[in-house]
């Protein structure tokens, strides 16, 4: 499978003789000509500096673009070329759209346990930071796919593959994570999404007219972490109001919103008068909602899975939000991303 370099904007073309050459002594193939001749300025100091080269999808209105590390989604454009996902600026945030796998959260002391073992891993797991095989690609879709191996089996004791596939069609992008046990037992996992928005959108109106809406009415009390990072037992008023969030940075003072009896299926996130975002999770029963205070993001994190709560002692299994998947058998966690105008 060869390595397919990410579109850029019509600005951004080769800008020397050097540049080229390069690509074609790292790459010569047929492929790297087609590319060269649509203009890849940045292909070649990916290679030099051996970054992960991303894939690129296009529609006749989106496009996007997604890093083998962690089969991150890493830009998401309009058809005029307009940034709608959060750059990874590592000043505020080096984060884009991670995948979370096989936890979402923290572990209280960092630590699980299965059975009689005990076993530790970091806040969100581990598969943002592995490199994940390209499997497929075409102009519109792409699968990627990570193995377990001896290394992730000294810290998640399951056999797996988790396929994810990103699928472009019109205005709205498809992103179907797909767990499936390959080994003799059954697998116990969460997974999240984590899709960070431009905030504000590229359209022109303020950061205090965003807001996120809710496709029914949202009556239930939201949860927060504790200082720990775990999920604090006190609940809390929704902020939810006729259906919307009003986006403002004091809402995320206090960390993540933890939304764990959402009714909806279906965000949309924008301004009133602008092109919007929407967002819809029909596989995962919470939604997460962050930022920090002043930066130019905010995420939409559909879960399926929680932070322990504060003084959870029990098993893997039992952990809030963890689902089991059987010898054989695979779990698909949906999440699609659209763009629609005002």
């Amino acid at each position: 499978m060869r390595l397919r370099a990410p579109p850029l904007r019509p600005s951004a073309q080769p800008r020397n003789a050097r540049r080229t050459a390069l690509l074609r002594e790292r790459c010569p193939d047929r492929d790297t000509e087609r590319l060269i001749s649509h203009g890849i300025a940045h292909l070649a100091d990916r290679i030099k500096t051996s970054s992960p080269v991303w894939t690129p999808l296009r529609s006749s209105a989106l496009s996007v673009e997604i890093s083998p590390l962690g089969a991150q989604l890493s830009a998401l454009r309009d058809a005029e070329g307009r940034d709608l996902l959060w750059d990874g600026d590592p000043a505020v945030w080096n984060g884009r759209a991670p995948l979370l796998f096989p936890i979402v959260g923290t572990l209280a002391g960092g630590a699980y346990r299965v059975g009689n073992k005990t076993y530790r891993l970091s806040r969100h797991g581990f598969a943002r930071g592995r490199m994940f095989s390209l499997i497929r690609a075409d102009d519109t879709a792409a699968t990627f796919r990570l193995i377990s191996d001896a290394a992730s089996l000294e810290i998640f004791p399951f056999e797996f593959a988790l396929d994810v596939t990103f699928e472009l069609r019109g205005a709205s992008l498809t992103v179907t994570s797909s767990i499936r046990n390959t080994g003799p037992r059954d697998l116990s996992a969460s997974f999240g999404y984590h899709p960070a928005f431009r905030w504000p959108l590229p359209y022109g109106r303020p950061r205090s007219a965003h807001f996120v809406e809710f496709a029914v009415p949202e009556p239930a009390p939201i949860r927060r972490l504790d200082g720990t990072g775990l999920l604090a037992s006190e609940t809390h008023p929704t902020p939810v109001v006729d259906g919307r969030l009003a986006l403002a940075d004091g809402l995320f003072l206090e960390d993540a919103l933890i939304m764990d009896q959402v009714r909806s299926r279906s965000v949309t996130y924008g301004a009133a008068d602008g092109p919007r975002l929407r967002v819809d999770f029909p596989d995962t029963p919470y939604l997460g909602l962050w930022s920090k205070p002043g930066a130019g993001f905010v995420c939409v994190e559909p879960w399926h899975g929680l932070s322990d709560p504060a003084g959870f002692t029990g098993e893997f299994r039992d952990k809030p939000g963890v689902f089991s998947v059987p010898p054989g058998t695979a779990r698909p966690v949906k999440m699609t991303i659209a763009w629609a105008p005002e």
